[in-house]
């Protein structure tokens, strides 16, 4: 365009789907008439990079409540895998906004139970498809993922791993990017590992062996109002969600990741007194467990924890009557068989 003008006449608007173009080189400028753009001092102003927004990147989200509202920064927090939305989670762009999200993905498919955008709510795979086939969905979304609205709900009380593990390194990249590409210095020594979440913590965590009895919400909102509601407990927040854990047979050959409830405990204590009231919380819920795990639906739990002035490391266990008392039977009919047959074998019966 070099030192032309092109002016958009007053009364001139652009399609919200719309594009403008510019020369490299060109200027831009938009006022109301009453200012005379010639007579501002000169300045440069750069574009913010749209295809740098990438849906794996936990800093471009926000948690928000069912009102609609945002969730308030308080006890309860996500592992960073659960920061970007899950398989069963309802999606919001704010009405009147522009954005183009990169969907790269080590998945095909990239599960929402709702997605809101444009002033629309779609809620059901053929309204998610309808709105793809117009002009707006490729201008909004590129890369190699696919966005797939279901319309359904997590179906297990216990719970629903988020879905996010596949493209965990690609979660941890962005956090890592816009920190420095360094995970924080922690005070406290051998830091504990969640499932999840990209750096190491200090405080505690448990991992939680259900039955078909577990309700997780019914028992996120027991740990919020018996526990972390207490004066003493003011500084901890709390994580707690299904993952699952890889296991391998013999240390070599992997099995079927195994589910479970893990519950990450962190507060705001330094030097030495960084985890100890995560740690206190942690022997808290143990000794609740111990008391009532069976009627919770919980049948065994571990706890670990590291703090200013520990290693981490298992420092708790408890299984519930119902497992002991089984493995108890099963010893005992074991006995019993073993007797069995050395019975027989004495009296000539069995070679």
């Amino acid at each position: 365009m070099g030192a032309d003008t092109f002016p958009l006449t007053q009364g001139t608007y652009l399609p919200l789907n719309g594009e403008l173009v510019l020369a490299s080189g060109a200027g831009f400028a938009a006022f109301d008439g009453s200012w005379d753009p010639g007579c501002d001092s000169a300045a440069t102003v750069r574009f913010t990079d749209a295809e740098h927004h990438a849906w794996f990147d936990p800093t471009l989200w926000q948690a928000m409540s069912p009102s609609g509202q945002l969730e308030p920064s308080g006890h309860i927090f996500s592992v960073d895998e659960e920061r970007v939305p899950c398989h069963y989670d309802d999606v919001i762009f704010q009405p009147e906004t522009s954005f183009r999200v990169n969907l790269d993905s080590s998945q095909q498919v990239i599960h929402l139970r709702s997605i809101s955008l444009m002033g629309q709510e779609l809620r059901s795979p053929e309204a998610w498809a309808r709105y793809l086939r117009g002009p707006s969905a490729p201008l909004q979304f590129h890369g190699n993922g696919t966005l797939q609205v279901t319309g359904t709900g997590c179906p297990d009380k216990s719970g629903c791993a988020c879905g996010n593990a596949p493209d965990g390194h690609r979660i941890c990249a962005a956090l890592l990017e816009a920190s420095g590409r360094q995970c924080p210095a922690l005070t406290c020594q051998s830091p504990l590992q969640p499932l999840g979440h990209c750096c190491g913590v200090c405080g505690a965590t448990i991992s939680l062996d259900f039955t078909p009895d577990f309700d997780l919400q019914k028992y996120r909102d027991k740990l919020v109002q018996a526990l972390l509601s207490q004066p003493k407990y003011a500084s901890v927040r709390m994580a707690i969600s299904k993952v699952h854990k890889a296991e391998t047979f013999l240390g070599v050959i992997p099995r079927s990741p195994t589910p479970l409830i893990q519950i990450v405990l962190i507060d705001d204590g330094v030097g030495a007194q960084t985890g100890t009231a995560a740690e206190q919380l942690a022997a808290d819920i143990m000794e609740d467990i111990t008391q009532h795990g069976e009627s919770l639906g919980i049948a065994n739990g571990k706890m670990e924890v590291a703090t200013g002035s520990t290693f981490s490391g298992q420092v708790g266990s408890h299984a519930s009557s119902r497992m002991a008392a089984g493995m108890v039977m099963g010893l005992l009919f074991s006995l019993l068989l073993l007797g069995g047959i050395l019975l027989l074998y004495r009296k000539g019966k069995l070679r």
